[in-house]
């Protein structure tokens, strides 16, 4: 008997336990799903509602990865101010003047976009295309007098996908994003847009490239982008970013330009323009305005500057060739990797005053760096301020190699001028000298007679320039 009910005892409390544990179970899941935001009405109920609280959880997930993946890159719309995973594979100098690890968001970077749920549009003649929300757009098919318009919320991120399209019109942009978040213009195929005739103004708005956006604009793809223009040919008026593609761009005015940055992480982009290649200035804030290239290659030849910056020029990496008058030109200068090819007639590499944020300076950390200038009175590179070769190859050719106003330092790198490598950075028009110091590691060296003043030959006339393999020019009536 006293075991029967000692056992009856046992039974009954274990009931009690497990009743306690279930309750305890539906506690848990409830606390957790409210976490979610998601609210559980009964234990019966666990198995559906588990369900949707995963669901959440995922939704939760896949947004914050969205957002992850649209990281702008420190600007005022940046959603994370985090580096993404793509970018960490970009040849990104670290200590550069500029902190480029987060200038690419994943998405930047990724050269197909997701068509799952795109709207295809087929261009027609006469016909202007309307993007009023955010979306994946994919336009194909031929068209004269054409335009795609972007018009849509501040927070709207608007992919076109040119799809084997070609436009051409006369006055008006093939692309024109009024407004907008930011706008991805993704290329697969040959796609070719032209402007032929005399852009005419939006309203207030002087509408002068064949694509022009007023918010910030990303070119990517697989594809192919021909550009022709009467005027500029692609102009961003906040940040300007190439991560693919194959460009061809010809353009009276400047190739590519933008407001507040130009960003080159990769492409195959060829310009030939009547004045600046790539351009980037801010009429309104010369604290803003700046050049960073990473990678790609770039094939740049134009009637003014080839790569031109109201505040820096920094370049991580990329092969890149440059036939201007002036190759580079920026107030702060910074090469820091790279294959660097330059052809110019007035400077090869010019810093010069232009913003109030930074002191004029060239410094070379690395690359190759090849500079062969027209004869004249031309500088491979010329410093209105400082001018620092730390380390790469400098090879320049031409009849004043350096030219700085304040300080020189050769500290790392070699370099060598007219073919012959040297341990001096010499100034045309004088200085003094130390080792490591102004004029350069080994001290200041003057062109010609290295005892003395400088004394040209007899006869030399200086509008004939300098040919290194030839010396210098005589007059045609020289005897000499």
């Amino acid at each position: 008997m006293y075991k029967k009910i000692t056992a009856a005892i046992i039974s009954a409390a274990l009931l009690i336990s497990l009743a306690a544990c279930g309750n305890s179970t539906e506690k848990k899941v409830n606390t957790e799903a409210a976490a979610n935001g998601t609210v559980l009405a009964t234990v019966e109920k666990t198995g559906v509602t588990t369900e949707k609280t995963e669901s959440k959880t995922e939704e939760k997930t896949e947004d914050k990865t969205e957002k992850t993946e649209d990281n702008d890159g420190g600007s005022d719309k940046t959603e994370e101010n985090t580096k993404s995973d793509a970018a960490s594979e970009l040849n990104i100098y670290e200590g550069g003047l500029l902190e480029a690890a987060d200038f690419f968001s994943d998405r930047d970077l990724k050269q197909t976009a997701d068509t799952s749920e795109a709207e295809s549009i087929s261009l027609k003649d006469g016909q202007d295309i309307s993007i009023t929300k955010a979306g994946v757009y994919v336009i194909s098919g031929t068209a004269s007098e054409a335009e795609i318009v972007v018009d849509a919320g501040d927070d709207d991120k608007v992919q076109i996908v040119l799809d084997n399209a070609t436009i051409t019109n006369t006055s008006k942009p093939c692309i024109y994003v009024k407004n907008a978040d930011k706008v991805f213009v993704t290329t697969s195929g040959d796609n070719s847009l032209s402007v032929t005739g005399e852009f005419e103004a939006d309203g207030d708005t002087k509408t002068d490239a064949v694509i022009f956006s007023k918010d910030d604009l990303v070119i990517n793809g697989t594809g192919t982008l021909t550009v022709n223009s009467s005027d500029n040919g692609i102009s961003g008026k906040d940040d300007l970013k190439i991560t693919g593609s194959t460009l061809n761009i010809t353009a009276e005015d400047a190739g590519i330009e933008a407001n507040d940055s130009v960003r080159i992480a990769d492409g195959s982009i060829t310009i030939s323009a009547g004045n600046d290649a790539v351009h980037a200035e801010n009429d309104d804030d010369n604290s803003t305005g700046f050049v960073y290239i990473c990678g790609g290659t770039l094939n740049l030849t134009a009637g003014d500057d080839g790569i031109h910056a109201t505040t820096v020029v920094q370049i991580d990496g990329g092969d890149i060739t440059i036939k201007a008058a002036e190759c580079i030109e920026g107030t702060y200068v910074q090469l820091n990797d790279g294959n660097i090819s330059m052809e110019a007639s007035d400077d090869g590499i010019n810093a010069a005053k232009k913003s109030n944020s930074y002191t004029p300076t060239i410094e070379v950390n690395g690359g190759y760096i090849k500079v062969v200038m027209g004869q004249g009175d031309t500088d491979g590179l010329d410093s209105n301020g400082y001018l620092y070769i730390k380390g790469g190859t400098v090879d320049v050719t031409a009849q004043f190699p350096f030219d700085y106003d304040i300080e020189a330092e050769h500290s790392g790198g070699t370099i060598i001028v007219n073919g012959e490598e040297t341990e001096d950075i010499t100034n045309q028009f004088g200085g003094m000298g130390g080792h490591g110091g102004m004029g350069g590691k080994g001290g200041f060296s003057k062109p010609g007679n290295q005892d003395g003043d400088f004394t040209p030959p007899e006869g030399f006339d200086p509008s004939q320039g300098f040919d290194p393999n030839q010396g210098f020019s005589q007059p045609e009536n020289s005897d000499k």
